[in-house]
């Protein structure tokens, strides 16, 4: 297995640890979430007045 514990060396205290809204603005992020959504609106909308 495996080791993924970190070492006897701490982080600098003027480094933060990325996260969740580091990932979500990343730009190929954000263009995917843009075009399912796009695809899920115009679906909704589809089902809206189409059908």
């Amino acid at each position: 297995m495996v080791d993924t514990t970190r070492g006897d060396v701490p982080a600098s205290p003027d480094e933060e640890p990325r996260g969740c809204l580091f990932a979500l603005s990343q730009p190929p992020l954000m263009i995917f979430l843009a075009v399912v959504g796009s695809l899920l609106l115009m679906a909704a909308l589809h089902d809206l007045f189409m059908l």
